[in-house]
């Protein structure tokens, strides 16, 4: 059983470009909510550091385990080869984790965590935050069976040059993967999957087909090297089909009518979705309640992923 806390201290571990993002939305959570505190902030580069908690009025450190012992829950935003180090330190400790996606790189590091976190009864939170996306959450009353998935995730390595540990699967694609999964509810069945370096050493562009047990069908695209900006998914049901747009925040649903397709637009309720997904993270803390992406949900994507990479590296 989760311990409840009356006044949560929440740090930050990883000051660069996403990492900046939690910490001035603790913040920003921290001026409505009594309950909460921004406590501290942390990266190996001190001047980063110190500009951010500089920025939130907020103590920073340059070594993560010396703030430990000054926080009841951390986001950690460190490259991902890290995350298994640093999430474990802080779970030891009892301390509450959402882990940026993957959760880990390596499947074996995830099940250590997930036992560990079960043991100590703290919360893993994933970072999937299109989850929490609300176009995502307003075409959940017109979902029904899917029997096709299509997803186009694509983008220029100008904007992820950020990510060096991992390539355009465990950075980009991991998304769909996690959104496809919650929707097909069904163990994959077999995968095909090519993929190629262009500028980096890792895969910088991914084509993937997943086929499931329920024999739903989930085509997955995914780069880093294209100019425009693509992030979409369609959901084919009978007698009707849903397309999203996460980066506009917009949903249409097609329905069959004797006359053709009637597009319709899906009324969404837009909300900032890191804004959603740490007051979800704080709010299952506060109320002992499971996370909507835990560190279960967050092992299964990884795990098709790295899957797919394994189809990868055998086509090439």
């Amino acid at each position: 059983m989760v311990k409840k806390i009356k006044k949560l201290r929440v740090g930050v571990v990883g000051t660069g470009h996403l990492g900046a993002f939690h910490a001035r939305v603790y913040s920003t959570l921290a001026q409505r909510r009594k309950e909460l505190v921004l406590s501290c902030v942390c990266d190996v580069r001190e001047d980063m550091a110190k500009t951010i908690a500089e920025q939130y009025g907020t103590a920073y450190y340059t070594d993560y385990r010396s703030m430990i012992n000054s926080v009841d829950a951390v986001s950690i935003v460190v490259p991902t080869s890290k995350h298994y180090e640093v999430a474990k330190e802080f779970i030891k400790a009892g301390k509450h984790v959402l882990i940026e996606k993957p959760i880990t790189k390596k499947l074996n590091e995830a099940d250590e965590l997930i036992a560990l976190a079960e043991k100590k009864g703290v919360i893993i939170q994933v970072g999937h935050i299109e989850r929490f996306n609300s176009a995502v959450r307003a075409i959940e009353p017109y979902l029904r069976k899917p029997t096709f998935i299509e997803c186009n995730r694509l983008g220029s390595i100008k904007a992820k040059q950020r990510i060096k540990d991992v390539g355009v699967v465990l950075d980009l694609m991991i998304h769909d993967i996690d959104i496809i999964l919650s929707l097909v509810n069904s163990p994959v069945k077999h995968i095909e999957a090519f993929g190629q370096s262009t500028v980096s050493k890792h895969e910088d562009m991914a084509n993937v087909r997943l086929t499931f047990k329920n024999d739903i069908i989930a085509d997955i695209t995914a780069s880093r090297i294209t100019k425009e900006e693509i992030r979409s998914i369609r959901i084919f049901q009978e007698n009707s089909y849903i397309f999203l747009d996460y980066k506009k925040c917009e949903a249409f649903i097609f329905r069959k009518t004797p006359h053709g397709l009637k597009k319709t637009k899906i009324n969404i309720n837009k909300k900032d979705a890191l804004s959603v997904e740490l007051s979800a993270f704080i709010n299952c803390i506060l109320k002992g309640k499971r996370p909507l992406v835990s560190g279960i949900e967050g092992r299964q994507a990884l795990k098709v992923g790295l899957d797919i990479l394994e189809q990868i590296k055998n086509n090439s």
